[in-house]
């Protein structure tokens, strides 16, 4: 009998070489890279989201990346269904999917599945980002805690969209989205899945997220923000990612350019960190020591690939 075919997800903090290390597994297992980043999917977003280089798709076929307007946003929801939907092509053309990225939400939702949550409501989203234009970030979160204190852990104060879903569903559906995603859920079947996670030393990691916040602003960040806050003004939801929200205060005067670089910087490692809570409670991640462009990772993470597709044979 058949065993499932293999799908690869390789994870880890921002900065930790994730785009290295699926290029080369891609290159040596004939993959395609399937992307689990919430900002890498939106559209004229360049500098400040690290999304692999034209050269580097070049090298292998790349999917989700670039398909969000900055206007709009996508739940984990859609994000599962359209990431299922590109797996099972991968499968059918005989090629090893690899999904990559540091969304945790994301990848929980295209693995495990999350509970069918209630549809959108318009008109209760613009009035709660009228609260947060109004009173400032920090009341719609307050506002969430209130509803849902362990959705208001996971979820950083200053990431609105994700605020504002999470009301919606906590509201609509009159219990605790936290309670939701442990309800009704649909895991991914018909894989045999590999979870391999990068885990670098913390100090060299903030070593290099530091070194990535200051190429950003030598690279154009804030002339970039500049140009999609004179295109879509309040509406780019998208500037309030990471690096776009700091160089958005340094065009508006309210922090000086090493201020803004700080900040960047500080962001960063707070996500890092976040994320790493996220990824230890996953499970069965094969962790590794280092960097995603290190040789030596490399060779554990092929030689593991390796191990798994002799299995299936």
């Amino acid at each position: 009998m058949p065993r499932d075919p293999l799908l690869l997800v390789v994870l880890g903090p921002t900065a930790s070489g994730k785009t290295a290390l699926s290029l080369h597994l891609a290159a040596a297992f004939k993959g395609e890279i399937v992307n689990c980043d919430s900002v890498a999917m939106i559209r004229e977003l360049s500098i400040g989201t690290a999304k692999p280089t034209a050269e580097e798709r070049a090298c292998a076929p790349h999917h989700l990346f670039d398909i969000v307007d900055p206007t709009a946003y996508t739940t984990a929801g859609e994000y599962a269904r359209a990431a299922r939907t590109l797996i099972q092509e991968i499968r059918r053309r005989g090629t090893l999917p690899i999904v990559v990225g540091g969304t945790g939400l994301y990848l929980r939702a295209l693995l495990d599945g999350l509970s069918p949550g209630p549809l959108r409501s318009e008109q209760l989203r613009e009035r709660l980002r009228r609260g947060s234009r109004k009173k400032g970030p920090g009341y719609l979160h307050r506002l969430l805690a209130r509803l849902d204190r362990k959705s208001a852990q996971a979820i950083h104060v200053n990431d609105i969209p994700k605020v504002i879903r999470a009301i919606e569903v906590c509201l609509t559906a009159r219990r605790p989205m936290s309670e939701q995603w442990q309800a009704g859920r649909d895991p991914l079947r018909g894989f045999r899945i590999l979870r391999l996670g990068l885990n670098p030393a913390r100090e060299e990691l903030y070593e290099r997220i530091h070194r990535r916040g200051r190429e950003m602003f030598e690279r154009g960040l804030v002339e970039e923000t500049g140009q999609l806050l004179a295109k879509y003004g309040e509406a780019a939801r998208a500037l309030n990612s990471l690096g776009y929200r700091q160089a958005v205060k340094l065009i508006q005067g309210r922090i000086d350019r090493e201020s803004a670089v700080r900040a960047v910087e500080q962001a960063h490692r707070n996500y890092a960190k976040r994320q790493m809570t996220w990824f230890r409670r996953e499970a069965g991640v094969i962790w590794m020591s280092g960097f995603g462009d290190d040789p030596a990772i490399q060779a554990q993470a092929g030689a593991l690939v390796e191990s798994n597709l002799r299995e299936l044979t």
